[in-house]
């Protein structure tokens, strides 16, 4: 009895006598991968299933992400102004139950989010803010809104969009956006590189026009005096900066992302995307270049074109690259696990911050070319945190209060919280025989037990909130 009193009372004499010793650095990333539900890419693997698969689904992928060190991932949640979520805006999503606007008692949004930081993984709600609709669908509701609002819908090509030159449609995205900010304990708000959509050709190859045309008549009328392409692009950025700034309005600290593609020149001319502006001026807390291609791809290498936008960030928000493990299982395309590696180890050379985004969970879940392995033993090998967002200023969170126990097998720590400020993960500093080493924790586990067998010498536990700042300790 009395050596366990004595060796806890040393313990906790040589926890508060490390603060004169120098901790470990800890691996900071954003290791990411977007879950497409467009088409059934990666979630639900089809539609029609039921409730308790939805959930296993998930399940696994947050379970996989978790085994892979990764620390968030990019749900769709509207892919064609519908909704994997309850939503009284939009209907339930045909790729979730087979027919639009039929209804489940599920909300995977909900579900995906509560379980994902049970797990220490951050959620980003990714939205498509103009497409209305996808050839993979075959239903509409009555209370869609191409049937509710046609005016606001255009057709091109084989889908329909929202036209990004109505002031009520990006009212209506905007209202969408701003409701799952409040009613969801998401992470971030994302949106991918769909604003105007890619240029159809007729058939002697000529660009076809978005049929916007009412609307540019109107704006002439009125006396405006941009060209049609600085029209377009005025109307998406006007969009862009709302988003940006009514969220926070919401929420201070969500995250606020765009994934563009990976050419300028092709975003600005025919997507009508000024993303360059939203980089530079910060409108973006983070910006993830769509680059898809190979790192000696004539013309677009991929180390170039990542250095192209990160010297396009002045104000050093996060530039994180989309990573396109998907094309792994083209074989005309000649990716390999070693393709992406390499393309993750270039964006911790070049960017400011490190952090990617994988297309998509389906690829990683797939196991192509054995990615699963490629990453755990070569670049995830250890948990990260997120990287600091240095300009969304808040306190730090408090560290724990900290209780040790020991026995001839095991040397415990539990803690509990202090302060308002919650953490989204702990990290556990533990110097033993061999030195410092630490464990990232999602902040639902508050304890941990070390084999004494490691002669632990001190143990110090800080909080890590989901912006990546750290407590003192």
């Amino acid at each position: 009895m009395k050596k366990t009193f004595f060796l806890i009372f040393a313990l906790f004499v040589l926890i508060f006598s490390a603060r004169a010793e120098t901790l470990p650095e800890v691996e900071r990333e954003f290791r990411a991968v977007w879950i497409a539900t467009v088409d059934n890419i990666d979630f639900p693997s089809r539609k029609n299933l039921s409730v308790e698969e939805q959930k296993a689904e998930i399940l696994r992928d947050l379970d996989l992400a978790r085994s892979l060190n990764m620390n968030a991932v990019v749900f769709q949640v509207r892919p064609m102004c519908d909704a994997l979520y309850e939503s009284k805006i939009e209907p339930w999503s045909e790729f979730l139950t087979g027919e639009m606007g039929k209804a489940q008692n599920f909300d995977p949004l909900k579900f995906i989010t509560e379980e994902a930081h049970r797990r220490g993984i951050l959620v980003h709600a990714w939205f498509n803010p103009y497409r209305a609709y996808h050839p993979a669908a075959k239903t509409v509701s009555e209370n869609h809104i191409s049937k509710r609002r046609p005016d606001l819908v255009r057709r091109y090509g084989k889908y329909l969009w929202l036209d990004p030159t109505e002031p009520e449609v990006q009212k209506y995205s905007l209202s969408v956006v701003l409701d799952v900010v409040k009613r969801y304990d998401i992470d971030g708000v994302h949106f991918d590189d769909y604003f105007y959509p890619y240029p159809e050709r007729d058939g002697q190859g000529k660009k076809i026009e978005f049929p916007d045309d009412k609307n540019w008549r109107k704006y002439k009328a009125t006396g405006g005096v941009l060209t049609r392409d600085e029209w377009r692009r005025k109307n998406v950025n006007d969009f862009i900066e709302s988003v940006g700034r009514e969220i926070k309005k919401i929420k201070p600290e969500i995250l606020f992302g765009i994934s563009p593609f990976g050419v300028a020149e092709e975003n600005y001319k025919n997507l009508y995307a000024d993303a360059e502006k939203w980089l530079s001026e910060g409108t973006v807390d983070y910006f993830v270049p769509q680059i898809y291609w190979k790192s000696d791809r004539s013309n677009r290498e991929f180390p170039r074109i990542l250095k192209f936008w990160e010297n396009a960030n002045p104000l050093k928000r996060h530039v994180w690259a989309g990573i396109g493990t998907y094309k792994i299982a083209n074989k005309a395309e000649n990716f390999s696990a070693d393709e992406i590696i390499r393309q993750i180890s270039y964006t911790r050379e070049i960017q400011t911050t490190r952090g990617n985004i994988q297309f998509s969970f389906k690829s990683v879940r797939s196991d192509l070319d054995k990615i699963q392995q490629a990453l755990r033993e070569k670049l995830y090998r250890r948990a990260a945190v997120v990287p600091r967002s240095f300009w969304i200023k808040t306190q730090k969170p408090l560290a724990p209060k900290v209780e040790i126990t020991s026995d001839e097998n095991f040397v415990r720590a539990a803690w509990t919280e202090r302060g308002k400020r919650k953490a989204f993960w702990f990290i556990v500093y533990a110097k033993d025989k061999n030195g410092w080493s630490y464990s990232v924790l999602p902040a639902a586990q508050k304890s941990i037990s070390l084999s004494a067998d490691r002669e632990i010498e001190k143990i110090i536990v800080t909080s890590v909130d989901r912006l990546g700042n750290e407590s003192d300790w």
